[in-house]
């Protein structure tokens, strides 16, 4: 189940998108979660299956073009491979539907493709 991320959920958020090759570095994940929690236009969400937190989704809404890009899509390594990436991308893209177009950055853009 797709979760909208919270203050009390950061050092989770932070570990998983850590797992990203150009989040490693700490002071550019810091930013990162702060670009999150500041402007109101990147959402974070957290992928949530019982009490565990298994992935993360960061989207940046662009009102003007209307699309919703994809910033960050993760999965804690030991469920990979098992379609939770895949079933992110279909939340993000029903719960934006009725008004933005999902498309990816430079980043997500071979998974999102892989999505299609």
């Amino acid at each position: 189940m797709l979760i909208r991320f919270k203050k009390s959920m950061e050092k989770i958020a932070m570990g998983l998108l850590s797992f990203m090759p150009e989040e490693k570095d700490v002071k550019k994940l810091q930013q990162t979660m702060q670009q999150y929690e500041e402007d109101p236009n990147w959402q974070l969400y957290l992928w949530k299956v019982e009490e565990d937190v298994l992935a993360a989704i960061g989207v940046e809404i662009n009102p003007d073009e209307k699309t919703v890009i994809v910033q960050h899509i993760t999965v804690n390594p030991s469920h990979r491979d098992m379609g939770i990436g895949r079933k992110m991308i279909e939340e993000i893209r029903s719960l934006y539907e009725d008004e933005y177009r999902v498309v990816p950055n430079d980043l997500t853009d071979s998974f999102l493709n892989k999505c299609d």
